[in-house]
């Protein structure tokens, strides 16, 4: 099963919203209450294509996987205590993996491809927020070695801030 990553164009916004979507359902169905009509809106996708910060990764000719990258953060991100705060950095957003495409091991290989680009991009850490009742998401940033290292409250309720450190390959 080979992914081929690439950065989203405006010509995938309709299979991007409808992938975010379809998986709010699938999480609804799990008893994630984490997507919803709020958050994410197509809005927020076409501004993550617009300043290149979306990667699809496509299997089958769909897109088995969707995240963005870049270096914005809450301000609520301000209270964690940052193992590397001095550290040049990156902070994942949105990662999804298509409910058809799901329990294959796309997540994990797609956090690795993401590490090892942030590597090259000089990132030296990577950070992040995860719902805590995700208890998918949750597995798979302990599994992939991110640390807890502080806690926001949003609308949905509460979050993790996780941040791992990135060894140059």
């Amino acid at each position: 099963m080979e992914i081929v990553y690439r950065k989203a164009g405006l010509t995938d916004l309709d299979g991007i919203a409808a992938l975010a979507r379809q998986a709010a359902v699938r999480m609804a169905h799990e008893g994630i209450d984490q997507w919803d009509e709020f958050y994410p809106l197509p809005e927020d996708f076409e501004r993550d294509i617009m300043e290149n910060h979306l990667t699809v990764g496509m299997l089958d000719g769909e897109i088995a996987v969707m995240y963005a990258v870049n270096g914005e953060s809450e301000p609520e991100y301000e209270s964690a205590k940052w193992k590397y705060p001095h550290m040049p950095y990156c902070i994942l957003h949105r990662l999804c993996v298509n409910p058809f495409f799901q329990r294959r091991g796309i997540a994990r290989q797609t956090m690795a491809y993401m590490e090892r680009e942030a590597v090259e991009r000089g990132a030296r850490a990577v950070r992040l927020d995860v719902f805590s009742q995700n208890f998918h998401a949750l597995r798979l940033y302990q599994r992939g070695g991110y640390d807890k290292v502080g806690t926001a409250q949003w609308r949905k309720g509460l979050f993790y801030l996780m941040e791992k450190y990135l060894e140059r390959v």
